[in-house]
């Protein structure tokens, strides 16, 4: 007998059970990530003795830059492979994180750790952004990236708490990371026997998209060639065009003040005082507003437009980082960490679906990497720029110039970039 073949119509209702397993699945690719928000940085301090800021931040560097890398070949490879072979490539080099993190006697090994979960955060985070893409179509793209990013960044918030916990009532190793060999096998399992491959959606609404676009009005509208080259498809995203130049930028720029968060934060908050588990609270606050939000203000983009979230979250993500160093106190902190969750949240998914809208369905995973290479990028160049500023001007200083960093990329968008909702929904 043959196998009954599947109806492929786009819609969220018409794929909410694997839309829905994506969303779950998100949710444990953001936990590995978050295993490390809040013990890792004091794990350099206090057991491997080091003081330099710059070294410290050495983890988030390789993370950040293996991430940027990947993110950009596994949405190209994704096109020929198929996402489901990607995703669970990812979930195979995230399994030896924890383990590694666990029984490392030297700190390039918690790097090389880094290298591995750089790797499988590009690979799965990628894929079940794209999958979810996929599925949907144009209509309800920012609710659905909304929701992806806010299962991701919740688990990130929630595992931020939970190993500070952790770490508190035991040590910093090896109890926290026992959580992470867990989360790495269910990821792994659910990927494999669940996970439906989604790459003949893409292929479908390319197909929608040609008969109520003609190629004639398409070249105009996309300004590349049918059938683009990476190379045309990554400089027409870094740069060529200014909307999606300005979310890449924007996407750097989120992240390097995210680096500055994960490596900075905790050495901060520790020489004021605070222990591990006060610390791993403010840790869970900014990813989990961050998370919470993101089902909001995903929808809110499909209504009301793209441009001005981003613009308006990038300055309140920078009110957030001043206002950690001018109130040096924990109650302000904690507020500090609600402002870079709002405005991250107010950016996070919009970007993504804004990347969404311009790009042709054809080579708009290829985008979507470009994006997220220089998006990832922003964890090394902020742990790297954050810690060299931290140890010539101390830590106040380097915190202070990533929130004018921060300040100006919202400033950017707001100056350069056009409303990109308009380019698909035509309202």
């Amino acid at each position: 007998m043959h196998k009954k073949q599947r109806k492929i119509v786009l819609g969220l209702t018409e794929n909410l059970g694997q839309f829905s397993l994506l969303v779950l699945i998100t949710g444990f690719v953001g936990a590995m990530v978050g295993l490390e928000r809040t013990v890792v940085p004091l794990i350099g301090k206090t057991e491997f003795g080091l003081t330099s800021k710059t070294a410290i931040g050495s983890f988030i560097v390789s993370f950040g830059i293996v991430k940027a890398f990947c993110n950009m070949y596994s949405a190209r490879i994704s096109e020929k492979w198929g996402r489901k072979k990607v995703l669970i490539l990812g979930w195979l080099i995230g399994i030896p994180v924890p383990f590694i993190i666990i029984y490392a006697n030297k700190w390039i090994w918690i790097d090389f750790a880094n290298v591995l979960l750089g790797i499988n955060q590009a690979l799965a985070w990628s894929m079940t952004v794209i999958m979810k893409v996929d599925l949907v179509g144009p209509k309800r793209r920012g609710l659905a990236l909304g929701l992806n990013e806010f299962a991701g960044y919740l688990a990130v918030g929630i595992m931020a708490w939970a190993t500070g916990s952790i770490a508190a009532s035991y040590s910093l190793r090896p109890y926290p990371f026992y959580l992470g060999i867990v989360i790495a096998f269910t990821g792994l399992f659910l990927s494999i026997s669940l996970v439906r491959e989604t790459l003949e959606y893409a292929h479908l609404e390319a197909k929608l998209h040609e008969d109520t676009n003609p190629p004639e009005a398409e070249g105009t509208n996309d300004k590349l060639p049918s059938e683009p080259s990476f190379k045309d498809i990554f400089l027409h995203t870094s740069w060529k065009d200014r909307r999606l130049f300005s979310c890449s930028q924007a996407g750097l720029v989120n992240n390097l003040n995210d680096g500055m968060s994960w490596s900075l934060f905790p050495l901060f908050f520790s020489a004021h005082g605070l222990g591990v588990a006060a610390i791993g609270v403010i840790k869970a606050v900014y990813p989990g507003v961050w998370g919470l939000l993101q089902p909001v203000t995903g929808p809110l983009s499909d209504r009301f437009g793209r441009k001005w979230l981003i613009a308006a979250g990038m300055i309140i993500q920078a009110g957030g980082i001043f206002l950690t160093v001018v109130k040096r106190d924990y109650t302000y902190w904690i507020i500090a960490a609600v402002f870079q969750g709002l405005g991250t949240a107010m950016v996070y998914p919009v970007l993504l679906a804004a990347i969404s809208d311009v790009a042709h369905p054809k080579w708009r995973a290829s985008s979507i990497g470009v994006y997220r290479f220089w998006r990832d990028l922003g964890y090394a160049v902020g742990a790297l720029l954050s810690g060299i500023i931290a140890d010539l001007f101390g830590i106040a200083a380097a915190i202070s110039a990533i929130g004018g960093l921060t300040l100006l990329s919202g400033l950017v968008v707001a100056f350069s970039m056009d409303e990109t909702l308009v380019t698909k929904t035509g309202s």
